[in-house]
């Protein structure tokens, strides 16, 4: 009894060693970290490689808040936690140095600024009085041509989730995810007139990501081994109100100077045409753009044609049925942005091990449903009929799948598809017997290319 209960604190002390050379392997803390300096977001690297102006603008920022009134969702009741960051308004003062455009003025705390410079009058006063008068006097506060207003004005939650999981005898692992997202405006008002200049708008994503995987076996009647390990990451709100901020500020600058608003502030030999092109092209790429997504609207066009590389196993009336890898190349037509008819012809092998194997040749034709056609990333399902060929007696069969489909560019994707082949007679191999019908399923991986107008 007592060498099982060493044997027992010796596997335990061996596993969590095991454990904490996985963490470090993961990259997951185990020491206190030092602080460090503030990251750096590629919007910051934009603004500071703006071309630099004739002169700065002295701008002032009295407020810049959240306006949504927003709570941190939580799954265990309420939190009064506020969703947004409330120091915006000195984050917005960081892109406008940052961008090397303005002098920003403070504003946002002007009585403690105002207090101030009445204690050093008082002070002066009292204590230096046979010094020279004009000596005494302070400088004047400088004061701003242009302010800026607006706010952090929502917070959307759970725009887009999702998730992917798997489980076989014991062994699974499992991925979910979550979008959230906010939006900017910031607007710039002229101090001589009131007359409001330039209105810009952003949105930044904010993403939230877990992956997950398990362990469960019974070793044998009496023991259980379970294991899991997960990973959970979420994208830090600062930092996205910080890019969406610092993108707001960019595009501010970038429309002031092809409105000519910013004046003698811009020097027309600074090559500012580039800038602006780019900008333009961002703004028509931007036109429609779907909630949550970065395309357009009907982004894909009406045709495409595909390529797969596919592995089939048949469920027959005979054992020992075996895993080949054939192909598949069709062609698509869009009849709205979310149903198309397709048309494609297979090649694959059916086989059990040492009893019969068939090569077939096999057009299909389908009706598929894209589920978010506005999106890079969608699923999709898809049913038809087709028809097998061989040199044996053609057959006819049903089927029905669904995959996953990602656009790596504006005309290329990426396809993952597992589909049920379901035969309208059982004798595809030759032999009859039993009930059901002879099945067949497909797994698939492939490339689309789009073509054609949207």
């Amino acid at each position: 009894m007592t060498t099982y209960t060493y044997t027992r604190i010796f596997f335990c002390s061996f596993l969590l060693c095991i454990l904490q050379a996985c963490s470090s392997i993961f990259g997951l803390p185990s020491d206190p970290e030092k602080p460090t300096m503030g990251e750096v977001t590629s919007s910051t690297a934009e603004l500071k490689n703006l071309p630099l102006p004739k002169e700065k603008i002295v701008i002032g920022v009295y407020k810049f808040r959240d306006q949504t009134g927003q709570y941190k969702p939580s799954e265990n009741g309420n939190n009064w936690s506020t969703a947004v960051p409330q120091g915006t308004t000195t984050i917005l003062i960081k892109a406008l140095e940052d961008s090397h455009w303005f002098i920003p003025i403070e504003r946002e705390n002007i009585a403690n600024l105002l207090n101030e410079r009445q204690i050093i009058r008082s002070t002066r006063q009292e204590y230096i009085k046979d010094a020279d008068k004009n000596s005494q006097a302070l400088p004047p506060l400088l004061y701003a041509g242009i302010l800026l207003e607006g706010g952090v004005i929502s917070y959307d939650s759970n725009i887009l989730t999702g998730g992917l999981g798997a489980r076989y005898f014991g062994i699974g692992a499992s991925t979910q995810y979550r979008q959230d997202r906010i939006t900017i405006y910031l607007r710039a008002v002229s101090t001589l007139n009131g007359e409001i200049l330039k209105t810009v708008y952003t949105s930044k994503t904010i993403l939230s990501t877990s992956v997950n995987g398990s362990f469960f076996r019974y070793i044998d009647t009496e023991r259980l081994l379970e294991a899991e390990v997960g990973l959970t990451q979420n994208e830090p709100v600062q930092l996205a109100v910080t890019e969406a901020i610092e993108k707001a500020v960019k595009s501010l600058i970038v429309e002031g100077i092809r409105d000519k608003i910013w004046g003698k502030a811009v020097d027309t030999n600074g090559g500012y045409e580039t800038l602006i092109n780019e900008y333009n092209r961002e703004q028509e790429q931007n036109d429609g753009r779907a909630v949550g997504g970065k395309y357009p609207e009907n982004y894909r066009q009406k045709v495409s044609v595909f390529a797969n590389v596919e592995g089939q196993k048949v469920k027959d009336d005979y054992v020992g049925a075996k895993m080949n890898v054939g192909g598949k190349i069709g062609f698509k037509y869009f009849l709205t942005p979310y149903l198309n008819m397709e048309i494609n012809g297979s090649y694959f092998t059916l086989e059990n091990s040492n009893i019969v194997k068939r090569n077939y040749f096999g057009p299909e034709v389908n009706l598929e449903y894209l589920l978010f056609p506005k999106y890079r990333f969608s699923p999709y399902v898809y049913g038809g009929i087709g028809a097998m060929y061989s040199k044996y007696k053609p057959q006819y069969k049903a089927q029905f799948g669904g995959g996953l489909e990602y656009m790596i560019s504006r005309n290329i994707s990426l396809r993952a598809s597992a589909q049920y082949d379901l035969g309208f007679k059982d004798d595809w191999e030759g032999l009859v017997n039993g009930k059901r019908k002879d099945q067949a399923l497909r797994f698939g991986i492939g490339i689309n290319f789009y073509f054609g107008n949207k």
